[in-house]
C-alpha cells in the first residue's frame, strides 16, 4: 500500500532520480507516439520542477520504451533529436537531465531493455558506477515503470490519475510538481 505523503522521503545529493518520459515529462499521444519535436508537449509543472530536483539529486536519468523505432515510425537519429531538444529546454529552465536511455525494440520476452525489464537501469549504472539502486527513485505512470524500479530496489512514485490501480507504487502523485513536497534532505 502506498505511503501517505506525510511520510517524506529522506534523500541527499547522492541519490539518483529515474524518470519515464511519456506521461511524466511530456503528454502521451493516445494511440500514437511522439514522432517529432512539434508533437512534444511538456506536462504542466515539469519545466519548473526539474530545476528544483536538479539541486537535490546527483543524477537525473530518463528511461523510456520507444518501440516506435522498431515499427519504422521514427529513426534513432530523429528520436535523439527529440531528446536533445527536451534536454536543451530543461537546461534553459535551469534543470539537468544527464542521460536518456531508450528501448527501441518491440515488446518481447527476450527484450532485456524494455521496461518492465531493468536493462536500462544497468546501462545507467555502467555509465554512472556510483549509482546505488537502493538510493534511487523511479517516477512513472504505468505498471511497467513501477516493476522496473522495484526489480532493482528503487523507491517508486506513480504520477497518474489511475495510481490506485497501479501496484508497486510506494507513493502516488497527481502531478509532477507534487514530488518536491515529499522530499526531505
Amino acid at each position: 500500500m502506498p505511503a501517505p505523503i506525510s511520510n517524506p522521503l529522506h534523500i541527499d545529493t547522492t541519490w539518483t532520480l529515474f524518470l519515464d518520459r511519456d506521461g511524466v515529462i511530456n503528454k502521451n499521444i493516445d494511440g500514437s507516439y511522439v514522432l517529432d519535436w512539434e508533437q512534444f508537449d511538456f506536462l504542466p509543472g515539469v519545466l519548473e520542477t526539474i530545476p528544483k530536483l536538479t539541486k537535490l539529486f546527483a543524477h537525473i536519468i530518463v528511461v523510456t520504451n520507444q518501440q516506435c523505432i522498431a515499427k519504422g515510425l521514427i529513426t534513432t537519429t530523429e528520436l535523439d533529436e527529440i531528446h536533445q531538444n527536451m534536454m536543451n529546454m530543461i537546461e534553459l529552465n535551469g534543470g539537468r537531465i544527464e542521460a536518456v536511455y531508450y528501448a527501441p525494440d518491440l515488446a518481447s520476452p527476450e527484450n532485456y531493455l524494455r521496461k518492465p525489464k531493468n536493462g536500462m537501469a544497468h546501462l545507467a549504472k555502467k555509465d554512472f558506477p556510483e549509482i546505488n539502486f537502493h538510493k534511487c527513485i523511479m517516477i512513472g505512470d504505468k505498471p511497467s515503470d513501477m516493476e522496473f524500479g522495484k526489480s532493482v530496489g528503487m523507491i517508486t512514485i506513480c504520477i497518474s490519475n489511475n495510481c490506485d490501480k497501479i501496484p508497486l507504487a510506494d507513493y502516488q502523485m497527481n502531478s509532477f510538481a507534487a514530488i518536491v513536497d515529499i522530499l526531505q534532505y
